[in-house]
Order: C-alpha cells, then sequence, then structure tokens
C-alpha cells in the first residue's frame, strides 16, 4: 500500500504555469485554487476504497496540515480550521480586536480602511463613519468617495463601487486605459494578454476567448516589449539571448550578479567566478565578506508614541533624543550637521531638532497643507522633499524652511519618498486604487513608473545606494522587495513572518533592511538579499513609526547629475525651483557664470574663420587616428575595466561576459 502526498510550499492560483516566482500568481489571485501556505493532500487507498487524513479534515472534506489548524488563516476552502467550534473562543487583550480570522489586531486599527484582519472583520460594520458624500462597501464597512463610484477603478475591496447596484445602467462612466501589456475586457477590466485565448475565460464576459483565430501579434505587439510569436491558439512572448521573461510578457537583461546576491556591494561575473569589492566609505569583512562602513556604528532613529529616539545597529545603545516629538510620524536626517527633520502625524508640521548634545526642544520648521506622509532630505542642494496626503502631491522647500511649492501632484495617495541626488534622482510609492512605485528627476520631470503591479499598499521606501537599488515594503502583501532604479530585477527578499502585519518605516545599511512593525510593537532587521537572520532588535515599542539610519557614508559628497542632461556637473548645480517663473530646473555654472548643462551659444566668426578652423580639425583627426591605429596594432594589448558612474551600466559592465 502506497501513500501519495502533495504538498505546496506558497501559495499559488490555477493560472499560475511558471514557476513559483512567477508574478501571474500575484497580480490577480484567482479563486479556482487557492489554499493556504501549509496545505497538504495525503491519501491512503485501502481496499475498501476509503481514505483517511493525517491532518485535519475540513467540513467540505479538503485535508490540511495539523500545524495550519487554528493559526488565524483560512485553509479549508470553507474556513472551518478556523471556526470558533473547533478551536474555541478567541482571547484577546482590552485595548485589541478580536477578528473572525482568528487575529488579534490593536483598536486603533479597527475602521481605519485596512484590512488588518485579513477577513474585512475589522472594517465591517464602519458606515457610522460614512458621509453623505461617500459610498459604503458591503464587506468591509469601508467608505469610497461617491465622486469615485463608477470610473472603472474598483476601491471597494469586492468592487461594488463599479458593480451594477452603484452603477446602474448607461451611467457607468469610462473605465481607465489598460496598458499595453494588458487586454481589455468589454466590461473595461484589465487582463494580461498572456491571458488570452489559453481556452479559460478570465474576463467575466469572457472577451478574453473571443476572435482567437486571429494573430494578436499584429494588435501592440501581444503586449510583448520583445518579440511576439503567434500560435494556432494564442499566442507567446520571447526574448532575445542574454534576456529573460518577466511578468509573462517583458524582457529583462540576465544580471548574474543580482540574481545570486554573491556580493553585498561591487560584483564582477567571469566564466563563473565572482570577485566582490566595496565602494569608497566601506571595508569588506574578511570573515563574512559584507561591505562594513568605516568609522562608528551606525544610529537607527525611531519615532514612536513614547517620543524620539535612537539605538545602534547592534541594539546595544538606546537613548532619547526628543521625548516632545511625540507620535509614529515621519523623519529624515541631515548627517553633515546631525539634524533630525519631523512631521506631526496626521499634520502638516515639520520640525527640527539637533541630534547632538542635550536634548533640546523641536523647531517648527514649516507647515504644510495636509499631512505629511514621507519625508526626505536631499543633502548635496540642501532641499527637503515630503508627500503630502492633502493635497496628493510630492513638495519641496528649502531645508531652511524659507520657501517651499508643489512639485508633483495628481497622485492618488503619496507615502514614501526618498532621493539620490548625485544621479539626480527623486522615488516614491502610491497607495489606493493604483498603487505604485515612481522615479523622476528631482525638478519633477522625466516621471517613470518602476513598479505597476503586484502591489497592495507600499507604505515605505529605502535606497540601497551601492547597489542602486531601490526596497519597499507592503503592508497589503505583507512583504519586503526590492527593484532596481531602472524598474528591472524585481526580488521579494522579506515575507510575511509574522513581523509584517503592519509595517510602518524602513532603512537599509550595510548587508541587511531593517522596519518597524506596529502589531508586534517591534523593530526588526533581516539580511537584504534573501530574508535571513531575522531578529528583533527592539521589543515593546509603543507605536513604533518611521526609521533613519545616521552615518556619513550614507549621504556621501561629490559632484552630482544636474538636471535633465544625465551629466554629471564638475561644477555647481544651481536649482531654480522656487523662483515661480516657469518650470522648476537644475542648471550647472561654470566659475565664469556660463550654462555648462547645455550646449554653449556659438560665437560671432566669420564663414572664413569658420572654414579654418573645421579644416584644421579635420587634419588633426585624421592624424590622431592613424596614430592611435598604429599604437594599437604593435603596442597595446586590451584589457576589462570597470566603471560605475555611468547610470546605464550594471554590476557586470562587459558585455562579453556571460554566466555559466
Amino acid at each position: 500500500m502506497v501513500a501519495c502526498c502533495w504538498t505546496r510550499s506558497s501559495t499559488t492560483t490555477g493560472k499560475a504555469s511558471a514557476p513559483a516566482d512567477s508574478i501571474r500568481s500575484v497580480i490577480q489571485q484567482r479563486p479556482e485554487t487557492t489554499y493556504g501556505s501549509d496545505l497538504e493532500f495525503c491519501t491512503t487507498p485501502a481496499t475498501t476504497g476509503e481514505w483517511t487524513c493525517p491532518g485535519f479534515l475540513c467540513t467540505d472534506g479538503g485535508c490540511i496540515s495539523q500545524s495550519a489548524l487554528c493559526d488565524g488563516t483560512a485553509d479549508c476552502h470553507d474556513g472551518s480550521d478556523e471556526f470558533e467550534d473547533t478551536c474555541g473562543l478567541l482571547q484577546c487583550k482590552k485595548d485589541e480586536f478580536a477578528c473572525g480570522s482568528r487575529r488579534c489586531v490593536s483598536l486603533l486599527f479597527r475602521c481605519d480602511g485596512t484590512d488588518d484582519c485579513g477577513d474585512g472583520s475589522d472594517e465591517a460594520s464602519c458606515h457610522k463613519n460614512c458621509t453623505a458624500e461617500s459610498f459604503l462597501c458591503e464587506r468591509t464597512g469601508s467608505c469610497v468617495a461617491r465622486a469615485k463610484l463608477c470610473d472603472g477603478w474598483p476601491d471597494c475591496p469586492v468592487g461594488q463601487d463599479v458593480g451594477a447596484d452603484a452603477c446602474p445602467s448607461g451611467q457607468t462612466r469610462a473605465p481607465h486605459t489598460c496598458f499595453s501589456s494588458e487586454f481589455s475586457c468589454g466590461d473595461g477590466q484589465c487582463m494580461p494578454h498572456s491571458w488570452r485565448c489559453d481556452h479559460s475565460p478570465d474576463c467575466a464576459d469572457a472577451s478574453d476567448e473571443d476572435d482567437c483565430d486571429q494573430n494578436e501579434c499584429l494588435v501592440s505587439n501581444g503586449g510583448c516589449s520583445h518579440l511576439c510569436v503567434d500560435l494556432p491558439m494564442g499566442f507567446l512572448c520571447d526574448c532575445p539571448a542574454g534576456m529573460r521573461l518577466v511578468h509573462d510578457s517583458q524582457c529583462e537583461e540576465i544580471d548574474t550578479c543580482l540574481d545570486t546576491d554573491v556580493c553585498n556591494q561591487l560584483c564582477v561575473h567571469v566564466n563563473g567566478t565572482f570577485s566582490c569589492d566595496c565602494h569608497e566609505g566601506y571595508l569588506m569583512s574578511p570573515k563574512t565578506g559584507e561591505c562594513k562602513a568605516k568609522g562608528d556604528v551606525a544610529q537607527l532613529v525611531l519615532s514612536s508614541s513614547e517620543g524620539v529616539r535612537w539605538v545602534n545597529t547592534a541594539g546595544m545603545e538606546y537613548r532619547e533624543i526628543a521625548a516632545h516629538l511625540l507620535g509614529p510620524g515621519p523623519m529624515a536626517a541631515l548627517t553633515a550637521n546631525r539634524t533630525l527633520y519631523w512631521a506631526r502625524p496626521g499634520q502638516g508640521s515639520i520640525y527640527r531638532i539637533s541630534m547632538d548634545g542635550k536634548p533640546l526642544d523641536p523647531v517648527l520648521l514649516l507647515k504644510s497643507h495636509g499631512a505629511v506622509l514621507g519625508l526626505a532630505v536631499d543633502w548635496i542642494h540642501e532641499h527637503l522633499y515630503w508627500t503630502n496626503a492633502g493635497t496628493h502631491s510630492i513638495d519641496v522647500a528649502r531645508l531652511d524652511g524659507s520657501v517651499q511649492r508643489l512639485l508633483i501632484g495628481g497622485l492618488a495617495m503619496p507615502t514614501g519618498v526618498a532621493v539620490e541626488p548625485l544621479l539626480g534622482l527623486l522615488f516614491w510609492a502610491e497607495g489606493g486604487s493604483s498603487p505604485r512605485i515612481e522615479c523622476a528627476l528631482l525638478d519633477g520631470q522625466g516621471r517613470l513608473p518602476l513598479i505597476t503591479s503586484a502591489i497592495r499598499n507600499p507604505v515605505a521606501i529605502s535606497l540601497d545606494m551601492p547597489r542602486r537599488l531601490l526596497y519597499w515594503v507592503d503592508s497589503g502583501m505583507r512583504t519586503i522587495s526590492r527593484v532596481r532604479f531602472d524598474g528591472q530585477h524585481r526580488k521579494t527578499v522579506v515575507e510575511s513572518n509574522g513581523y509584517l502585519d503592519r509595517p510602518f518605516g524602513l532603512a537599509v545599511f550595510e548587508g541587511h533592511v531593517y522596519w518597524s512593525e506596529q502589531a508586534t510593537h517591534s523593530i526588526c532587521s533581516a539580511d537584504k538579499h534573501n530574508g535571513s537572520l531575522f531578529r528583533v532588535i527592539l521589543p515593546n515599542i509603543a507605536f513604533p513609526g518611521a526609521l533613519v539610519l545616521i552615518h556619513p557614508v550614507l549621504q556621501p559628497k561629490g559632484s552630482a547629475v544636474c538636471g535633465n542632461t544625465s551629466r554629471v556637473c564638475p561644477y555647481e548645480c544651481v536649482p531654480d525651483l522656487f523662483s515661480g517663473t516657469g518650470s522648476p530646473s537644475f542648471t550647472c555654472v561654470s566659475p565664469t557664470g556660463g550654462d555648462v548643462s547645455h550646449p554653449l551659444p556659438g560665437a560671432a566668426v566669420s564663414d572664413t574663420t569658420y572654414a579654418g578652423i573645421l579644416s584644421l580639425i579635420v587634419v588633426l583627426s585624421v592624424l590622431l587616428v592613424g596614430g592611435a591605429l598604429w599604437w594599437w596594432k604593435d603596442v597595446f594589448k586590451p584589457s576589462r575595466t570597470l566603471t560605475f558612474l555611468d547610470f546605464s551600466l550594471k554590476e557586470s559592465q562587459d558585455p562579453l561576459i556571460h554566466g555559466p
């Protein structure tokens, strides 16, 4: 008698035919075969034709592991593994709410618009908070502004705000436009192009299975970024050599250094061998290979309902900075003069306080119209950036607070913000009905979306500048992920481990990622590559908020990319963000006062003089090329070199280098 067992180690969906890290299974969870992470099906055939369940037998006939019983997650289809008659009455603390999913969450999370229980029970029966200008979502009891009804975007968890009850026939507004990699259903719903003509209707009206005998590659290249291959039924996307397919339709270059995460910072990959190095200001540990910052141990500053405090990254010291700054508000710091910037939660007041010497009273820097959710300091040009929930914008001000302005408007729900002034880049995250992470120049120009799918509620972002990676923590997905500054090479590094149910702050330094977690009242850390080496640095923190790491190496000095030229300014990069005339900009100005960011105006010379100069240039060029060719032939031997200045280059620079 043979026992046949099938174990699923991670939540999958009926559509996920790609590997476990395929984005398709995360983009839109399908209901056909979704089960919990510890699901096991084991049957032992007997002569009677009966089978036994070695774990817990669900009332619907399913079988799950005994370890998944009463763990707060419904693993049975009917949820019987979490029923009260199975698990008994859930006992929560006085200041906690008992979820239907058998979790205990803080009462402060009740009716806040976020599903913290996982089953929506903490948002149920909250209609008393809805006004006449709001629409009540039936399942969670959350409120949606009536201005968002019938706009094609489902803001309620199950889409009642765009359904037939909310939108009678003829009253539905035009749905939003799908991306080029998506198929627009007849009802306006967006589906991945790769789901079209796969013999399984995905659109509610099954329009994705209509007209499947046509060549889909003729329409927007099938949504494929590079190669589209037409098949007798449907199509598929493919990539050229040296690239791989991600998100079913997009190609990205293979970067073995990032894929393997062998190196902590700089990496060279040659014929299967990796060579690692560290940036200036770091030393490589001979034991672990980790790049450690020179000088003192970094300080991790945190805000909480008990004030602003700091602890070193080793968790050995813990001191108070400002007991007056109460609340888990956003923070940023200027390392050069050890100045901390903090915003009062839910308000537009931004304060400044020194971290040197004895605790001092905070100084009101400026007042903004709307709640501040994220702060970032540009230490090169001495600007302060923040996300404004009231004006749905990213704002900027001088560090002295003398002047401020709205920089980027029209955002849904901006949350985290970060800057890399040496590259001239500004990053931010958005929640709401269209969560995403975007990038732009420091003057707000040249916006580029980095993450638009498989993201729910990014609450904070942080930069790993040595590797040019952006990290974000998603309270909806309960994960910490990363992506390269150009939007490629996305990876989830920390998944839900019981300490990601209510994340708030995020920071990256050396080989670790740090985050604050409000459900467990703790500050945690883990390996920035794969989430290993998890530990709780500080427990029992009353409503921990934002995190800021203080170390000189995190704000290096140097020449910066200036404006939209993508070139480093060797002189002075002069910002013009507050003049009120024209668009905000950055200009590279030489000591003589000339603008070197753009071609200099030609001097007034005669045609004869101009022709003579041009002829001389041609003759000298020919002589120079001839001499170079002769030198190359007889003397020079080629050698490989690396440069890390050009933003377009990756960690493995040489195009002749291939993986094993």
